[in-house]
């Protein structure tokens, strides 16, 4: 059955990573007839400091892309949500569309689910029903509360949405949408994402390290022990990529200081997500507290160092090594990944997200879900 009229569609992202991970979703709709796409940029792709990288969605070829800038005069989250809130509202108030499509767990997705909910508008979360144990995790589930259609990795994810009350019929297992970029055929090759960086490593291990609001008091000594572990680890060579903006970095860009002048550490403020992929793939390990060493390096085998609570509550492959803060604990992680070699995991879907979301959202009866939600008991 066809749609009954052209769907107005609008995708939020705030950071490279959930742009990353929406960007097979956006293309697809956005080659289908059917679909009018919008992109509503915010967050770190406005921000100089992150590599403005707003230029990698205009670069995919995207148009009817806005751009919002949210950072406020401190790094709060209750400041950006409120900023981003007002925003957001202004512009679908104006565009009108029929579907609000957020992802994750960052604050620009909750605002975007707040809006849609309070204006009528259907909302799609991608990833909800997902465990990471720290402020994100309230958030994500807040935003999947607030949502219509539930769009989840796994079946285990969709039990816990069941769990939260959410009507299973809504919810549909896609699996994670950046695998559909991890396994493409268009994925560039290795050595021209190195020369695009001009990174001349023959090995390399990626290190990407975020601060922990909930653990604010503890930030400073966590990234002293982070920078410490990389810097006595003078026999291997890194690609370090910038923390995201919650509060707490700034003791992170601090302690990045004294990599100034490593001739074994290279740091960017961001890496475009294929280049990111290919240069992941062929990593010896990563190193950090990033989703994308739980998530995606697993997918490639690749061994993760993974440091502190950030992720401890998600889904946890043979291959990801969790170490405590500690510098010499996370100099073992190290050790100990470079002796076992990992099979690749698959735990999160087949690579076609994509197919399976744009076939869903062409059913007419996705669009006669009941914008008045109820709960399910158990």
């Amino acid at each position: 059955m066809e749609l009954d009229r052209l769907k107005k569609i609008v995708f939020l992202t705030g950071t490279r990573a959930d742009f990353g991970k929406i960007k097979s979703l956006i293309q697809v709709l956005n080659e289908d007839a059917g679909f009018e796409v919008h992109i509503f940029a915010t967050g770190m792709h406005l921000q100089k400091k992150y590599g403005y990288t707003v230029r990698e969605i205009f670069k995919s070829g995207f148009s009817n892309i806005y751009e919002f800038e949210n950072e406020t005069t401190t790094t709060t989250m209750d400041l950006t949500l409120a900023k981003t809130i007002e925003g957001f509202s202004k512009y679908i108030n104006l565009l009108q569309p029929d579907m609000i499509i957020v992802h994750g767990d960052r604050v620009e997705a909750l605002a975007g689910a707040t809006v849609g909910a309070l204006n009528n508008i259907l909302v799609t979360h991608i990833e909800g029903g997902e465990k990471s144990g720290t402020i994100d995790e309230l958030i994500r589930h807040a935003v999947s509360k607030l949502s219509h259609l539930h769009l989840v990795s796994n079946e285990e994810a969709k039990s816990r949405l069941v769990q939260m009350g959410e009507l299973s019929d809504h919810i549909h297992v896609i699996g994670s949408p950046d695998i559909d970029v991890m396994f493409s055929p268009d994925l560039p090759k290795l050595e021209e994402a190195k020369s695009n960086y001009d990174i001349t490593y023959e090995d390399y291990c990626i290190g990407m390290f975020h601060p922990v609001t909930t653990e604010y008091a503890h930030m400073e000594q966590y990234a002293i022990h982070y920078v410490d572990a990389i810097l006595a680890s003078k026999q291997l060579n890194f690609i370090l990529i910038y923390p995201n903006n919650d509060m707490g970095n700034e003791y992170i860009f601090k302690e990045f200081k004294r990599l100034e002048g490593a001739t074994n550490v290279r740091i960017f403020p961001s890496l475009r997500f294929e280049y990111f992929l290919a240069l992941l793939k062929n990593a010896r390990l990563m190193i950090g507290n990033s989703s994308a060493g739980i998530r995606e390096a697993p997918y490639y085998g690749i061994p993760t160092i993974d440091i502190g609570s950030r992720q401890s509550n998600r889904f946890i492959a043979p291959s990801v090594i969790n170490v405590s803060y500690n510098r010499d604990d996370i100099l073992a992680g190290i050790e100990k990944a470079q002796q076992v070699q990992f099979e690749p995991d698959s735990s999160f879907g087949n690579g076609n997200s994509a197919s399976l979301f744009a076939d869903l959202l062409r059913k007419p009866m996705v669009w006669l879900i009941d914008h008045q939600k109820q709960f399910k008991d158990i």
